[in-house]
């Protein structure tokens, strides 16, 4: 199932864990509902603009898959409202960026795990255009407790 242009259902869904656990990650109506917004109105224009592929490593993540890899049973991946993303050979700061000054509406960004160039990945979410917060962080890992720490952008 196409959500926009260039995103489908099946890479939204997408999970090697999932599938090496045999953990069901299957959206309902409203959750597809959240996915197609979230494709229409933050990755397409970003897909569109760039002219490359988006490469998604995490979007739609059932409650038993956010229990498996450790996630927040509360995430917005559950509600298909957040996706983790980068485009392969471009720096996710830049991007990021980008994303920041060009696209009208979103709930939160993250750059997760930066550390120059193509590394670490951008988190995104979009609620609808009423509730969106437009937030930004950063996510860092402190080498010393392994913790993951989330700071203003």
């Amino acid at each position: 199932m196409k959500l926009s242009a260039n995103f489908t259902l099946e890479e939204l869904t997408k999970s090697q864990i999932a599938s090496r656990k045999g953990i069901p990650n299957n959206p309902n109506a409203s959750q597809i509902d959240n996915l197609k917004s979230l494709c229409t109105n933050v990755l397409q224009p970003i897909r569109s603009h760039f002219g490359k592929p988006v490469t998604i490593s995490s979007g739609f993540r059932s409650g038993e898959l956010c229990i498996a890899i450790g996630s927040k049973i509360t995430s917005q991946h559950t509600q298909g409202q957040a996706v983790d993303f980068e485009i392969l050979g471009m720096d996710n700061k830049e991007l990021a960026d980008w994303i920041i000054s060009n696209i009208e509406s979103y709930d939160q960004l993250i750059l997760e795990f930066y550390e120059g160039g193509n590394s670490g990945w951008i988190h995104i979410s979009y609620v609808n255009e009423k509730k969106n917060r437009k937030i930004n962080g950063k996510a860092i890992r402190d080498e010393d407790t392994q913790k993951t720490t989330y700071i203003p952008y």
